[in-house]
């Protein structure tokens, strides 16, 4: 008979899998490395259970401890595997940019998950590189695993990766293209791969706000290029041990927006669901094309499974709200179709202004029509409720109909977003859209701005 003793045995010996309508612009054979055949559905299995076996061996980490870890959620899956095969306590250390699926899963398999805050600096007490290193401190007989610093992490695809890929290709792989976050995949892999041939070229993906690219090419690290973004699992607004840059030989950058639509595109025309990292490693790789021959086997890596963002590049609305859906958007209605079953919300003449405001601020709007029995007759925004309290600090008590400014024009739905946004002005917030049938809804500079 044939069977694992545990799931940990699980690990590794992922497929490589030849696509081919994401790359039919690249002319070589592009292979994926699919990571989410690991059972915790990320490459970072791997290295999750070689840190564990190799704290476990040096002392680090002792029976029935607690573990604790900063981690973007892969790592986190990772080592609650190992710990409930191993007996251990997992506490994870997560931003609040994670999406909400990966913060579900790892409470599903017993860990701890604590959020913090992703936009503080990285030194800051909130941030969670702080706290789970605090924690670790903290916390009676717990191991600190610090996965961007361990070099048990690059050590593993070392010894596990880069052999597979080398083995799978026959030797024949002449590029490895792969998102960088910690470090430890390109690095490990990179090296284990240029010691069989020096000439294969390692590329890695990057994200807009994180450092990696710049500091590769000129040894700066720009505090300035730091600045929240979307995408997990890349990219960094620090400088990770496991990141041997000596042994990369480029880095490109891919926007937020280009990495969800990739993530997609894998997913409807390769029928692979992985995850942003790997969107991102997609767009990068047809961003380096021009670095590829007819004769190349390039081999990229995707990192993790679909499931953990559902709520997020598979979901319609997230990617609609952020402008990221390929939509002809060319009439008023299409500019409120992500919200375009939300009842529009007004004041009437005679409430008072304070009722508006608590409206506006319940809802977190910034403006609101007026209506009387006869239709709309008035507006107010956030400008005319200021400069009215500065003139009269009374002004909450009294009618809406004593401060409101003029009614918003009407549109009607098919009116071209060119006419929408001429009527738009300093002196006119917003405008109505005419869906027939006596229901109105509302544009404003959000919607034209999220339509760019």
């Amino acid at each position: 008979m044939k069977y694992a003793k545990n799931i940990l045995e699980t690990i590794g010996n992922t497929p490589l899998v030849q696509l081919n309508s994401v790359t039919k612009e690249v002319d070589a054979l592009v292979l994926a490395k699919v990571e989410t055949f690991n059972p915790g559905n990320s490459i970072k299995d791997r290295m999750a259970l070689k840190m564990i076996e190799d704290a476990e061996a040096d002392g680090r980490l002792k029976p029935g401890g607690t573990i604790i870890e900063g981690t973007s959620g892969n790592t986190g899956m990772g080592l609650a595997l190992a710990a409930i095969i191993k007996g251990y306590k997992c506490i994870f250390v997560i931003s609040d940019k994670q999406s909400k699926e990966k913060m579900d899963i790892l409470r599903a398999v017993g860990a701890e998950v604590i959020v913090c805050p992703t936009n503080v600096e990285p030194d800051d007490e909130r941030s969670y590189y702080s706290v789970s290193k605090r924690l670790g401190a903290e916390t009676p007989n717990s191991w600190y695993v610090n996965q961007y610093d361990n070099p048990s992490n690059s050590l593993t695809h070392y010894e596990q990766t880069g052999p597979e890929i080398w083995e799978q290709t026959d030797g024949k792989i002449t590029h490895f293209v792969v998102g960088v976050g910690t470090g430890g995949t390109i690095s490990g892999t990179a090296k284990f791969l240029k010691e069989q041939n020096p000439d294969i070229k390692i590329w890695g993906i990057d994200t807009y706000g994180s450092v990696f690219k710049k500091y590769h090419e000129t040894g700066i690290f720009d505090e300035n290029e730091i600045y929240p973004y979307i995408t997990e699992g890349i990219g960094e607004d620090i400088l990770p041990k496991n990141v041997d840059f000596s042994l990369i030989d480029g880095f490109t950058k891919v926007t937020d927006k280009d990495a969800a639509i990739y993530t997609r595109k894998i997913a409807k025309e390769e029928g692979i669901f992985v995850g942003n990292s790997a969107g991102s490693a997609i767009k990068g790789l047809l961003q380096l094309k021009d670095k590829f021959t007819k004769d190349d086997v390039v081999v990229v890596l995707f990192h993790d499974h679909g499931s953990r963002y559902v709520g997020k590049m598979f979901n319609d609305d997230w990617m609609r709200e952020r402008g990221f859906l390929d939509e002809e958007i060319t009439t008023a209605e299409d500019l409120i179709r992500g919200h375009i079953n939300q009842p529009l919300l007004t004041v009437q003449t005679e409430e008072l202004v304070s009722h508006a405001i608590e409206r506006m601020r319940d809802y977190k709007i910034s403006q609101i029509p007026v209506r009387d029995s006869n239709g709309f007759v008035g507006s107010v925004d956030e400008m005319v409720l200021l400069r009215s309290f500065i003139s009269d600090k009374n002004i909450a008590d009294k009618p809406i109909r004593e401060v409101m400014g003029a009614a918003y024009p009407v549109v009607d739905k098919g009116a071209s977003i060119d006419a929408v946004s001429k009527l738009i002005t300093r002196e006119n917030q917003a405008v109505l859209v005419d869906l027939e049938n006596g229901k109105f809804h509302i544009i404003t500079k959000h919607d034209i701005i999220s339509a760019i």
